[in-house]
């Protein structure tokens, strides 16, 4: 299984912000139909049984709005459901073991935050990469920053779509036009939004101009 580019124009990496399960269920269907092309399911706190459950309920989603749905980290989950694919990071399962355990069963994508490791995830199998931070972020605490220049590094030097993600929203997305991402990936721009369909509205068009340029 392989991913177009165009699924990468606004990924979106889900975060419950606070709201109650329900309300969160709501808020992925809403982005599902208001723009967003991919969508990652991240829970770090689940056990897997709940992990499961949630999952089984957003690829019936993801499958009524034709949209890939990625699982993070856990490639056990992901082949279960039947989802697209799997995302992992550079501390995480080593991306040469997920493509074996994978096979052409999964989407395969990986965090990199320089040239050196997106060459090596790319040579381990990797679909896709999600690179960052590009921006300061309150979803993560841990990541490294990424500059615009080395962005660009990356973009050049690999042939598999590449996806920027880390503190997006809609006032810094342009900042990044022209470094040859192929979209971006947002938590809290979406999820925490006070409109989920606006959000999405706005930032898929911005990330179009950033991606293909002004014109």
């Amino acid at each position: 299984m392989r991913i177009n580019k165009s699924d990468m124009l606004l990924y979106a990496v889900t975060d419950r912000c606070g709201n109650s399960y329900g309300e969160f269920i709501g808020r992925v269907e809403t982005a599902l139909k208001s723009g967003v092309t991919c969508l990652q399911l991240r829970e770090k706190n689940l056990d897997y049984s709940d992990f499961l459950r949630e999952a089984k309920e957003i690829k019936t989603l993801c499958k009524k709005y034709c949209v890939p749905l990625i699982i993070n980290d856990n490639v056990t989950l992901a082949l279960e459901i039947g989802a697209h694919g799997v995302h992992v990071g550079q501390d995480d399962m080593n991306a040469l073991d997920v493509r074996k355990a994978a096979g052409d069963r999964l989407i395969v994508g990986v965090s990199a935050h320089n040239a050196q490791e997106a060459l090596k995830a790319q040579a381990a199998g990797a679909d896709y990469l999600g690179c960052g931070a590009v921006f300061s972020t309150s979803t993560k605490s841990d990541v490294t920053s990424l500059c615009y220049d080395e962005l660009k590094k990356i973009c050049l030097s690999v042939d598999i779509p590449v996806v920027a993600i880390g503190g997006i929203n809609t006032g810094n997305i342009l900042n990044l036009a022209g470094s040859g991402i192929d979209g971006i990936a947002v938590a809290s721009a979406i999820f925490g939004a006070q409109n989920v369909a606006l959000a999405c509205g706005e930032l898929r068009k911005l990330s179009e101009k950033a991606v293909n340029g002004f014109e």
